[in-house]
């Protein structure tokens, strides 16, 4: 660990080269996407091989019946795109349906929980779109791991422990995958889903038996899986099993061939800010990057330069903001397709400059979505009791699994950028090994992501079929002076976009490098509405890790923010990688010891 000041140090060098740079959340997926880089494929075909090892390597985390969001900025094309991998709700995914259930949440595991899977169909068109390589290219190390083993990470191994039981009472198709000879699976054991492995091989071989070219195989392959026999076992398991969920009952899914056949990922424009000279990108309000870029718009009217990044002073101005810009998360934001959400209002100058004025010396804890005519709904704030759930070795966010399958997943993240200055940013989630039961002839689970809906017709985010939830995962790019330049992002839920700005806010301001600014002592706020099962809130609470200097948590309380302290490194995952010049760079995350960058 190399010492810079008190405050600022690093874990690692940040990587620096000009042929290409690679940042993921798994050492396994990093190496691959580089092996890609190698082999003469570009950024795109990288970001797709490492998020199919992804699936493999850490499937408490993301699998294929999740969602994916995916920034990619094609030189060719000059241009930023948004591919949008998050599916929708199905057909029968409607309010009066899951009231009838006697539901007024949706449950957050099981099978009703389910979205139309999003990162097959979005891997595709990015390869077909954007990438050079065939789809055996980019698929077969994520098939050669699932059949052949991974060393298993702890963090798997401790996720499988805290749902032992439900798989052993109510999940049993799970139990055949994730328990071998009925025991939890020791870290570093070599661990094998050959179901998976068919199930990736067998569209393969039938996309290949067709004959064309690279974009012939890629279409047959998507047709494969949304009107063959991956749609076909995915609606058959919902139709005729009924399994438990958080709820405490048991229900069927509602997910349905026919739904899985009538969507596809979309190119889309995405939304920006521009702070100083920086312009940073999100996907639209469908995701949370909006409060991400709220939250610059307001930190763009504060002094920052020369503030301590561990500081009081710092730290204070940052929490309020992003207090401000979930409240507005809560009030406003969803699927563009179904709700008006007044992004021009929200990133403007007239409206920042009056919401900067609530935040003051101290630490508020009331929720102050703003007010727009015309625009915005109910907010509901479920005011948790007691402590907070812990916090993993990977910090907030990661799987934490309590009564009956009750559980919160977190995400991967794979940033990309090659010697031609292609970049791809994507943050891959849902489908997590303990959210849903196996579907034994594919080797996965369904997602559980439409337990960001609101069962509430009157919210932004109220539950309607065909309807996009207004998910957590968040990728960011941005510009600096007009040229494509950094791409990063987290896991972490609600915490990602808190994560995300604090990185930015550190490199630019702080004169810190990315490997500096991921290193640095982080922290999240509880103050506004989960986004997940049970979906509350706890006012004034902000999480700090424990290596956060005495004297900085003694002045946050003394501000009047409720400061819990969690682990040292405990924080986030954050990776990141660049161009700048001829220069590759990257960084990854020291938590959890699994995220790695590799470039040259």
């Amino acid at each position: 660990m190399s010492f810079i000041s008190p405050n600022r140090f690093t874990t690692r060098p940040e990587i620096d080269g000009t042929f290409g740079a690679v940042a993921t959340t798994h050492w396994i997926a990093s190496a691959v996407a580089m092996g890609i880089l190698e082999r003469g494929g570009n950024a795109f075909d990288a970001g797709a091989a490492a998020a199919f090892t992804l699936q493999v390597v850490e499937p408490h985390l993301n699998g294929p019946g999740g969602d994916v969001p995916i920034l990619v900025h094609d030189v060719k094309r000059g241009k930023t795109d948004v591919i949008c991998g998050q599916g929708p709700a199905p057909a029968d995914a409607t309010i009066a349906h899951f009231k009838s259930l006697g539901l007024d949440l949706i449950p957050g595991t099981g099978l009703l929980a389910g979205c139309i899977p999003g990162t097959f169909d979005a891997y595709m068109l990015l390869l077909r779109d954007y990438g050079t390589m065939r789809p055996r290219d980019v698929m077969e190390a994520a098939i050669h791991y699932a059949r052949h083993g991974y060393p298993l990470v702890e963090r798997i191994c401790a996720t499988i422990k805290t749902v032992q039981k439900l798989f052993e009472d109510e999940w049993p198709t799970s139990a055949a995958v994730y328990l071998p000879n009925g025991q939890v699976p020791e870290p570093g054991t070599l661990f094998r889903n050959p179901a998976m492995a068919d199930m990736y091989d067998r569209i393969l071989r039938e996309a290949e038996a067709g004959g064309g070219g690279r974009e012939a195989e890629i279409e047959r392959a998507r047709k494969i899986w949304s009107q063959g026999f991956v749609a076909e076992a995915i609606d058959k398991f919902c139709r005729t099993q009924e399994l438990m969920d958080v709820s405490g009952r048991k229900h069927r899914g509602v997910l349905t061939g026919h739904d899985m056949a009538t969507w596809q990922a979309h190119v889309e424009a995405p939304i920006h800010y521009d702070y100083g000279r920086y312009r940073i990108y999100k996907t639209g309000p469908w995701g949370q990057g909006l409060a991400a870029l709220q939250q610059f718009a307001l930190l763009k009217g504060f002094q920052l330069d020369g503030l301590d990044p561990a500081g009081p002073d710092f730290i204070h101005l940052v929490v309020e903001a992003s207090k401000l810009a979930f409240a507005d998360r809560e009030a406003f934001y969803g699927d563009p397709d179904f709700v008006n959400v007044p992004i021009e209002t929200l990133l403007s100058d007239a409206y920042n400059a009056d919401r900067r004025r609530l935040i003051g010396e101290s630490a508020s804890l009331e929720l102050r979505p703003g007010t727009i005519p015309g625009a915005g709904g109910k907010v509901d704030a479920r005011v948790a009791s007691g402590q907070r759930t812990a916090v993993g070795a990977t910090g907030a966010g990661e799987p934490t699994v309590g009564r009956m399958g009750e559980s919160r997943g977190d995400t991967v993240h794979i940033d990309v950028v090659d010697r031609d200055g292609n970049m791809i940013a994507a943050t891959p989630s849902g489908g997590w090994l303990q959210s849903s039961p196996i579907i034994p002839e594919l080797g996965f689970c369904l997602g559980s992501r439409m337990q960001m809906f609101w069962l509430d017709d009157t919210h932004p985010a109220a539950l309607a079929p065909g309807k996009r939830p207004r998910s957590t995962l968040s990728p960011t790019m941005a510009d600096r002076d007009g040229i494509p330049w950094l791409a990063w992002g987290t896991p972490g839920g609600d915490q990602q976009d808190q994560w995300i700005p604090q990185f930015l806010l550190r490199h630019v301001h702080c004169n810190m490098n990315m490997q500096e600014s991921i290193d640095a002592p982080a922290w999240h706020s509880e103050h506004f509405p989960g986004s997940f099962w049970p979906r509350n809130s706890r006012p004034g609470v902000l999480v700090v890790e424990g290596r956060m200097p005495k004297e900085t948590i003694e002045e946050l309380r003394r501000r009047g923010h409720i400061v819990e302290i969690g682990e040292d490194w405990s924080e986030g995952r954050l990776v990141a990688a660049k161009r700048e010049g001829v220069h590759r760079k990257a960084a990854a995350n020291p938590r959890g010891m699994q995220g790695y960058a590799i470039g040259r």
